[in-house]
Parts: C-alpha cells; structure tokens; sequence
C-alpha cells in the first residue's frame, strides 16, 4: 500500500490534502498566455485574489514572470518588483493567505518569503538556479518541483522522450533525492503539463498520473487553459474552461491533490462532484 502525505506545513499553517486543493492562479505579468496584463496594478491584483479566496482556493499562486513558450526572461531586481509589493498587500488586506511563489530563482525565494509567502513553485526544479534547493531547505517551506525539458524558450520545439512517463518519474526520484538530503520536508510533484511536451506527451503523463504517487509526495496538477485543450478542441485559452472541467476531472480521478487554476469556483464544483463519485464507490 501507498502512503501519500496527507499535510504539508507552510510556515506554521498546515495544509490538509486527503481532500484535494485549489490554488488560484495571479499572474502579475504583461505576457501571459492567457491573463496576461490583467492583474498588474495591486488594486485588480486584491480584487482577483478575494474573488479567488472567497470562492474557495486554499493558497493562490503568485507568479512574476511568464513561462509561456517563448517567454522574454526578465531581471531579477524587476521580478521582484513586481511580486514582493503585491505580497505584502495581499497579506495586509487577507492575513491569512497562504501565498505560493512561481519563481526559479533562489534570491526571489529568499525576499519573498520574507515577504511572507510560504511555499516557492520552481517550474526548473532547481535546475536554472543551483542555490535553490539549498535555499528552500533553509527557508523550510514546502516546495513545488516541475519537469520541463528545456527551457521556456525552446521547450517546444519538437519534444522528444522514449517513455514521457519513466522519463518523468526518473527525473523525480533523483530530485527528491537530492532535497531529502538537505532536510527538505514538504515536497509537491508537478510533471509540467505543456512544458516540454508535445499534446500526445501531455495524454500520456495525464493517463499515467497515479504513476507518480509511488513517490509518495503530493501531485499537482497544472492543466488550466492550456494549449493541450486548446490544440485538441480548437478553441483559444479564453474558450478553454469546459475542456479544463473535463481534464481536472480525469487528474482528480488518477490521483492529483492540487488543481493549479485559473478559474476558482468551476475547479472547486469538480473537487465536490469527485467527492461525491468516491464516497458512493
């Protein structure tokens, strides 16, 4: 039997996943693929962020910078202009909060946390900035992981694996390897949907998601709009949410603990109805 981690700490405020949690996407970015340059100003960015809270998102997911494929990399001074204000107001106006950084840089990690955030969201795991790990098991605040193979810029171009899944499995187990050395004591799996994969890639890994509760770490799941939707159904990411319902359904069904999306409320009706699916097994 398979004994998944059921909490993970954040800075003193523990998280319960044997239900499974939101975390509300707030891209404060000009590019992103789909919200892009709408959550810039702090004023919209509190607005987004108790909409999100109040429709029941468990942390909400700070970004400064787009991953987008072919994404610009900005600079460090101006990725944290950009998140450590809206932060700190965040924490001000909602207290409470749990606040999740998406950042891969160690110094980001390092101001934000102090800040107040109490997880780091590393869509490199650790392989753009070598001080990371050290840095979060410093920090000690749970750690998101992503797979991607390349980088934004070249992550889609012509992706290839001989097994996307063994491949991806792989790549986890030699990371929390590596963080289980350093003391590093809440660990959450995102296999990288749309980072580095082609459609059929992303399927495949979806198919296969109960796979990676063999590490016994947490699963997120980031599927919202993304262009494996958008590609299959031939709609643009503003047309996606139906088809991200249907797929948070599936991630849900093979294991998945954490729904990364951007729209709250319909990600919170599919937590209920597949708990109302396993309940009447």
């Amino acid at each position: 039997m398979i004994y998944e981690k059921q909490t993970i700490n954040c800075r003193g405020k523990l998280l319960d996943l044997s239900t499974p949690l939101v975390m509300g996407i707030l891209n404060l970015t000009p590019d992103s693929f789909f919200d892009g340059g709408r959550y810039g100003e702090v004023d919209a960015a509190l607005f987004q962020v108790e909409k999100m809270l109040g429709e029941g998102a468990a942390m909400i997911d700070v970004g400064g910078m787009s991953s987008r494929p072919g994404a610009v990399l900005i600079s460090e001074s101006e990725e944290l202009q950009r998140v450590v204000p809206c932060i700190e107001a965040i924490l001000r106006r909602f207290p409470a909060a749990i606040i999740s950084v998406d950042t891969f840089r160690s110094v980001v990690a390092q101001q934000t946390v102090a800040a107040g955030a109490s997880i780091i969201n590393d869509i490199y795991a650790g392989r753009y900035d070598e001080q990371m790990f050290e840095t979060v098991a410093g920090l000690d605040v749970p750690y998101i992981m992503m797979h991607m193979q390349g980088n934004p810029s070249t992550m889609q171009v012509a992706p290839t694996y001989g097994d996307v899944v063994q491949e991806v499995l792989h790549f986890f187990i030699e990371k929390i390897g590596q963080l289980r050395a350093l003391g590093v004591k809440d660990v959450i799996l995102d296999p990288g949907f749309g980072f580095g994969k082609s459609v059929a890639h992303n399927y495949q890994l979806l198919n296969a998601l109960q796979v990676f509760k063999m590490t016994e770490l947490p699963i997120l799941a980031g599927l919202s709009r993304k262009s494996m939707i958008c590609k299959v159904l031939g709609v643009r990411p503003e047309n996606a949410l139906n088809g991200t319902t249907a797929l948070h359904m599936v991630a849900l069904q093979q294991g998945a603990k954490l729904l990364r999306a951007h729209d709250v409320r319909e990600a919170m009706q599919v937590v209920k109805l597949w708990g109302e699916l396993e309940a009447n097994r």
